[in-house]
């Protein structure tokens, strides 16, 4: 029977690390805390006494966290219940788990809290029910330590308790951008505040478990473990339901304490944005070791899915994921409110009085933008009104990784060189910023030299100097005290790690950057490389006065160097920026500045954002790929709205891996009867048709230096996209495999693009003789466990489905980590195949460092020939993403250097 456990016997326990010395902070476990604590106490959920309910926020010893479960453990005769979120560690030799306190260091597992002992603690209480919620971010890696997150949590059960436990590998994924709360926490918090329409009088752990899983695997998520050794999940109450319930279903709760009436507190989100179960058509294989549903009340479930190795993938892919999922989740009342006609009014703009009259603009179309600058005008003025999903990870240049924060960083920070404000692949060429010109390059490439322009000032006033350039980039070695970034410069300019940053060194910093006077600055690289420039125009290469750098605060109000500074800005909420009236015209000819005020409001809800971009009242998306599914298929059935679609290309590819460690796969007329047997066409329709990407014949996308769109060497374009059965069979005789073949291929799970292209590449090489079997890999160990040349050749993953976007548009930032054999890694490998071609290789080392882009390119162009003759890869489409124009918007045009985006620098309204 299931029971409520007594509040007046009852103890609560909530531990969480918000703030670290050492490791990533993880401002979001405080909220989780405060509104945890607030939901127990409510009389409408459990109705905890306040005083029963221990809060312990940042310890910094062991002691004060033991003594006070103790304390709990000895006056609780009902229920104790433990809560922990925070970073957690391993101990790798005997696989046990450490929680985070504030002074824990990485890879020093005696730092932190003994999980053990805590348990200890707990079971020597009196409580007949122990209830333990883990919220833990695995943080670092644990050299020696190879068990895995299961075995972790394995030995974290303890006997007459139950755990529930969510430990992801990375801090994006347990605190996810733009959301108050971690993943599991806010999830936990949304069901206990909600409740579950239809479901029992009394949330047990069980529907707990089962209803909090579903939600975070339609998420995209990693999803909890439940350890259950006590068999008291089924049985124990976590809180009332507080959601309408089935008449007679389950026993009558005890009656409510005074107050009971009282309404809710608030949630953590809106209404409207709580995830849902997986829609209609959707069947995701359930949970390991799923819990004992009552009858007629069996919520969906499903598996997280996965997360990339290299950065720039992960925070794209990891996005992408999550807005499929919650779209899903939605289900047909949200496809049905799509379709509803409510397209925006036509309105007539009024001339400005200030803009000088031009001949008429031809009407806004279709795709326009990705051809030619849409409303041009000089005119200055108005607000721009940005909408976003989510916040960046970091408003600090030396932090920042999405692609959206680089884009938009230009607003308030310049480079040395940055990327030309040109449409679609004129985007890509490189232009002087704050330099007077391109680097005077000597020495055989391995000196970069630049002389900075006069009048370039800080919102202060005061100049820009060599000085502050070389300290910006200084800063990107202090990565214990910001995470995030990238480290091509470390690469370039201290491969052996000598340089230990501004914050540790002796004041005479990188000794690789000099700066002869105040507007020189001269580079000195290891080794030739040729990319040296495309990674100073990346918002690591920005400047930053030391004066004015606040560490690990500066993210919150970065000093600007350009056009506009912070106004205001609430994290997760709204960013102002206002005119920096310091910033001279004459010193920049990229930005061109022509808002007074720009702003940026973070909606969550993809519906919500979605209509009021259709509406008007945003003029541009801050996410070039947000558009949502149902809000796409509403544009593109509108003649109206459809004019204000763009379809750009992201420089993106989704394409098949085929590791040649796996039987048959190490014969290369096997890997090539995959080529000729996979029907590209049906992958492009399951995947979303023309407008998701165009048929991929080759591994280098549109603007990619090196690209050729008519290398075409298994004649893919000429047959439409479809399987050449012949060939195949051909093939499959050749590799002594005459009646085809078994494999198993990799995908994410929880994804239902990469599910949907699975399928489709099943049905077309069955016809060729070629089977497999679909293995679904959980979202947050996808690129851990595919990653992993042992364990791919170990599970036999004769098929890896990948995806990859570049940081930079040259082969070495787009193809170099896919296909040089020496970035094959024991662990966060993405040279699938495991391509090891000294040919290849050699080439490689010949363009890097090359200073003739038009032999670079050449070069570039025959790597990409041998890589397609090696049958490596199966490259599928060439990633496509639909995004909205507002019709206010001046100067519109999207570049590839931003995954399609438009070039925010250039944009202006019609006030």
């Amino acid at each position: 029977m299931t029971v409520l456990p007594d509040a007046a016997t009852s103890r609560a326990v909530l531990i969480g690390t918000s703030r670290y010395d050492h490791i990533e902070q993880l401002p979001m476990v405080a909220n989780n805390l405060r509104t945890l604590a607030a939901t127990l106490c409510a009389p409408h959920t459990w109705g905890l006494a306040p005083e029963h309910c221990t809060v312990i926020e940042n310890p910094q010893d062991p002691v004060e966290v033991l003594d006070a479960v103790r304390t709990a453990a000895e006056q609780a005769t009902d229920t104790l219940l433990v809560y922990f979120a925070g970073h957690s560690l391993v101990e790798p030799r005997r696989g046990e788990l450490v929680l985070g306190l504030t002074g824990s260091q990485r890879q020093r597992s005696y730092t932190g809290l003994s999980y053990g002992t805590l348990r200890d603690v707990m079971s020597d209480g009196r409580a007949g029910r122990r209830v333990m919620l883990l919220d833990c971010c695995l943080s670092g890696e644990t050299p020696g330590f190879v068990d895995g997150i299961e075995a972790v949590v394995d030995r974290a059960e303890f006997d007459g308790a139950c755990l529930l436990a969510a430990v992801p590998d990375s801090s994006f994924a347990f605190a996810p951008p733009g959301e108050p709360h971690t993943a599991f926490t806010g999830e936990l918090l949304r069901l206990l505040n909600e409740g579950v329409p239809g479901g029992p009088q009394l949330l047990d752990l069980d529907t707990v478990y089962g209803q909090v899983y579903a939600a975070m695997g339609a998420k995209g998520r990693t999803p909890p473990h439940k350890r259950d050794r006590g068999g008291i999940a089924g049985g124990i109450a976590l809180a009332r339901n507080t959601a309408p319930v089935v008449p007679g279903f389950g026993p009558t709760p005890p009656p409510y304490a005074p107050g009971a009436g009282a309404p809710l507190p608030p949630p953590p989100y809106a209404p409207g944005q709580a995830p849902a179960p997986y829609g209609p058509g959707q069947a995701p294989p359930p949970p390991p070791a799923p819990p004992a549903w009552p009858p007629g009340f069996a919520p969906a479930q499903a598996p997280g899915s996965g997360a990339p190795g290299n950065r720039r993938l992960l925070i794209r892919s990891a996005i992408a994921v999550a807005v499929v999922g919650g779209l899903l989740a939605a289900g047909i009342p949200l496809v049905n409110k799509w379709t509803e006609d409510d397209s925006p009014k036509k309105t007539v703009a009024k001339p400005s009085p200030t803009s000088t009259p031009t001949k008429k603009a031809p009407a806004p179309a279709y795709n326009d933008a990705t051809e030619r600058v849409v409303n041009p005008s000089k005119t200055k003025g108005g607000t721009l009104k940005f909408v976003g999903r989510s916040d960046a990870d970091s408003w600090d240049p030396q932090r920042s990784y999405y692609g959206f924060a680089w884009n938009f960083s230009r607003y308030f920070t310049r480079q040395l060189v940055t990327f030309a404000p040109k449409p679609d692949k004129g985007g890509s060429d490189l232009v002087p910023d704050l330099a007077t010109s391109k680097a005077k390059v000597s020495e055989g490439g391995k000196t970069y030299t630049y002389t900075l322009r006069d009048g370039i000032t800080w919102e202060d006033g005061s100049p820009i100097t060599s000085e502050d350039v070389k300290y910006g980039i200084e800063r990107g070695w202090a990565t214990d005290v910001l995470p995030g970034g990238p480290t091509y410069f470390k690469q370039v300019l201290d491969p052996d790690g000598k340089y230990k940053g501004p914050y540790k060194d002796d004041k005479l910093g990188l000794k690789a950057i000099e700066t002869p006077t105040s507007n020189t600055i001269v580079f000195h690289l290891a080794e030739p490389n040729s990319d040296f420039e495309q990674m100073l125009a990346m918002p690591a290469g920005s400047p930053v006065p030391s004066a004015k750098d606040t560490k690990a605060k500066y993210q919150e109000r970065p000093f600007s160097s350009g056009p506009y500074k912070f106004g205001s800005y609430t994290p997760n909420k709204s960013l102002e920026l206002v005119r920096n009236t310091e910033w001279k015209q004459s010193s920049d000819p990229v930005r061109a500045a022509l808002p007074d005020r720009i702003t940026v409001d973070i909606v969550l809800d993809d519906n919500a954002r979605s209509q009021q971009l259709f509406a008007g009242s945003y003029d541009v998306d801050l996410e070039p790929t947000s558009l949502p599914k149902p809000a796409i298929a509403k544009a593109v059935a509108s003649t109206e709205l459809k004019t204000r679609l763009d379809d750009p290309y992201t420089m993106g590819i989704r394409y098949l891996g085929l590791p040649r460690t796996v039987k048959p796969m190490n014969n290369i007329h096997c890997r090539k009867a995959v080529i000729y047997g996979t029907d590209r066409q049906s992958v492009q329709t399951a995947l979303g048709g023309p407008g998701g990407g165009e048929i991929a014949t080759n591994m280098l996308p549109p603007g990619i230096e090196g690209a050729n769109p008519n290398d075409d060497p298994y004649g893919v374009r000429e047959r439409g996209g479809r399987a050449d059965v012949s060939k195949a069979k051909k093939e499959l005789a050749a590799c002594g495999k005459p009646n085809g073949f078994r494999t198993t291929i990799a995908v994410r799970a929880g994804n239902s693009d990469d599910l949907s292209a699975a399928q489709a590449l099943q049905s077309s090489l069955k016809s060729v003789g070629i089977s497999f079997t679909i293995e679904q890999v959980e979202l947050g160990e996808y690129y851990q466990v595919v990653g992993s040349p042992s364990t791919v050749k170990k599970k036999g993953y004769g098929i890896i489905l990948g995806r990859w976007l570049p940081d930079f548009p040259t082969a070495q930032g787009f193809l170099q980590p896919l296909a040089d054999g020496r970035f094959i890694l024991p662990s966060g490998n993405v040279n699938f195949p495991q391509l090891d071609d000294k040919s290849i290789n050699n080439l490689f080392d010949k363009a890097i460092a090359g200073q003739d882009r038009k032999k670079i390119r050449e070069m570039y162009r025959q790597i990409n020939r041998k890589v397609s003759d090696s049958a490596g890869f199966v490259p599928l489409t060439f990633q496509k993403s639909y995004t909205w124009r507002g019709p206010r918007l001046t100067n519109v045009y999207t570049s590839h250097i931003y995954a399609g985006g438009y070039d925010f620098a250039s944009l202006g309204v019609t006030p």
